[in-house]
């Protein structure tokens, strides 16, 4: 009786670290969560650095797990849109990337972990955009 008390616990055990390392797993490195805007760099033909500071405005934008991102302007809601991630060939390099198309508009994921998303525009703009959580 002992032993299967005991076996049942170490099942129960095991189960839940697996449940918490998923879960972890789930939003490392993920886009789901809300990204402050930090700096916006233009392309090659169109030279130009914007910040908050140098704009007037602040930028926020809440991707969700239902593939929807919500932009906030001065943390008042301005645009709540879809969003769609999938594999493509950046303009650039035509190398294969993880692209990302919401607000008409398509982004190259250019760096993606826990507290970085930078994207690029997949257009010969290649403007840089920057958000930090």
């Amino acid at each position: 009786m002992k032993k299967l008390f005991f076996s049942l616990i170490a099942c129960f055990l095991l189960t839940s670290m697996i449940s918490v390392n998923a879960s972890k797993e789930k939003t490392e490195g993920s886009i789901i969560n809300a990204w402050i805007w930090k700096k916006s760099i233009g392309g090659p033909s169109n030279p130009y650095v914007t910040t908050p500071k140098t704009i007037g405005f602040t930028k926020k934008i809440v991707f969700t797990e239902n593939g929807r991102i919500i932009t906030y302007k001065n943390n008042v809601e301005i645009r709540n849109s879809t969003y769609k991630i999938e594999k493509g060939k950046g303009y650039f390099d035509q190398l294969e990337h993880d692209l990302i198309t919401f607000e008409g508009k398509t982004y190259v994921i250019e760096k993606l972990d826990n507290q970085n998303l930078t994207i690029i525009s997949n257009n010969p703009d290649g403007a840089q955009t920057i958000f930090k959580r």
